[in-house]
């Protein structure tokens, strides 16, 4: 727990320091073992980059170093993570996520993600983006010639 609030600080103190340089109040740090391997600020108002989050960047800095996989990892940020970010902490098989502001603290400020959490525990068909599956018959051979190729290496 005490290594939760330390590297805490640290993520909230990374979004202050973006605040002040006119970004966004999100900072994320990509601690393993005891060491941090990246840490990022949310990066939108630099790149016009919709998907330019601070655990995303985080997770993009680990990963060049480490490969795709980082298991073992706890992400620490500022805010909760989005829909998102929490997808790709799933995909790349990060062991924790602690954050400081929730939704719910980011709500008045414009900066809470909660309706999009809500959309995406809808069926596709009843959420607000409409989503179309158009099967290809393509696509099975598809996937197995890359099962194949997978398998040999």
């Amino acid at each position: 727990m005490h290594d939760d609030q330390h590297y805490l600080q640290q993520a909230v103190a990374l979004a202050r320091r973006n605040v002040e340089q006119g970004g966004r109040p999100f900072g994320a740090l990509l601690v393993r073992n005891g060491r941090v391997l990246a840490e990022a600020v949310n990066e939108i108002h630099l790149s016009q980059d919709p998907t330019a989050h601070a655990e995303m960047l985080a997770i993009r800095a680990a990963s060049r170093q480490l490969g795709p996989r980082l298991d073992g990892c706890v992400i620490y940020a500022s805010g909760q993570p989005c829909p998102m970010c929490l997808a790709a902490m799933y995909l790349c098989g990060v062991s924790r996520a602690v954050f400081a502001a929730s939704n719910e603290q980011a709500e008045p400020f414009g900066l809470s993600t909660a309706a999009i959490y809500q959309q995406l525990s809808k069926p596709l068909e009843a959420q607000r983006l409409p989503v179309l599956h158009l099967p290809q018959a393509a696509m099975s051979a598809l996937y197995q010639d890359w099962q194949e190729r997978h398998a040999a290496n």
